[in-house]
């Protein structure tokens, strides 16, 4: 790995970096999930599968704090994440990418991917405005980190093109650079393969697995692309309805009885 990129990537191969403990959600009447209970294991790929509605991305919500959960217990490094702030959680070290990218398509790729590195950092407002010293420093050093990324990412020639000019597929790593420059510990990856062909789909299945292994990262990868999710995942979680409903290796998981029937529709 490039020396100075190990600024931004951590290791301690423990147990579980995220708990998810009989976690319940409900709104209004309707109960998005029923007592979901999983653990991700440091520096391993993690894959969250189920039917559409099955409750993924109301979990992922639920992690990034975007949404409340009704009971349960969320823990990041044995420390709960509930009692947070959706704002807080890069600084914990969680990082997102989105099905339906969170770009700003006005500015150019550099800029996006300092907006992840400034999210991280939390820099003073006032101080940027005065160009105080310590404003000065943090600047320079998250136009470091945005630069390593992009040369990581392979980005340097539209480094400085509006995100909006830019195909589809490129626009992804963008998006998966900035949630890098965020310097996540858990990198929580919302349908990465959506929208992309199948010559991207293999170029994505090497640069998760890549990143994985350069950075240290743990991944949480909510897909529908299962070619990709079984290929590159170290462990399964399937949900349905809202419950888990298998968990265990690709392997094991694809052969399920309850998760064939929940893809095939059949009665169990």
């Amino acid at each position: 790995m490039n020396p100075s990129l190990e600024s931004i990537s951590r290791s301690d191969p423990k147990e579980a970096l995220l708990r998810v403990r009989d976690v319940v959600v409900r709104f209004g009447g309707i109960v998005a999930l029923d007592q979901v209970s999983f653990d991700v294991p440091r520096q391993q790929i993690v894959g969250l599968i189920g039917p559409n509605g099955a409750g993924k991305t109301t979990l992922f919500n639920c992690l990034s704090r975007l949404y409340e959960t009704t009971s349960g217990g969320i823990e990041l490094d044995g420390l709960s994440i509930l009692n947070l702030p959706a704002h807080a959680m890069a600084a914990r070290g969680i990082g997102r990418t989105f099905q339906n990218l969170a770009l700003f398509p006005s500015a150019t790729v550099f800029e996006n991917i300092l907006i992840g590195c400034h999210t991280r950092t939390h820099g003073n407002l006032l101080a940027d405005m005065l160009s105080l010293r310590r404003s000065r420093q943090v600047n320079r050093a998250a136009a470091v980190v945005a630069n390593e990324l992009i040369a990581y990412l392979r980005l340097g020639e539209v480094a400085h093109r509006r995100v909006a000019e830019l195909p589809f597929g490129t626009q992804k790593r963008v998006e998966f650079a900035r949630a890098l420059a965020m310097k996540p510990r858990l990198l929580l990856l919302d349908e990465p393969a959506c929208g992309l062909n199948h010559e991207e789909v293999e170029g994505l299945a090497d640069l998760i697995r890549g990143t994985q292994r350069d950075f240290d990262l743990t991944v949480l990868l909510v897909e529908h692309h299962m070619g990709l999710v079984m290929g590159i995942s170290d462990w399964i979680v399937a949900l349905n309805f809202g419950r888990r409903i298998a968990a265990g290796t690709p392997a094991q998981v694809q052969a399920n009885p309850e998760v064939i029937a929940a893809y095939l529709g059949e009665s169990k």
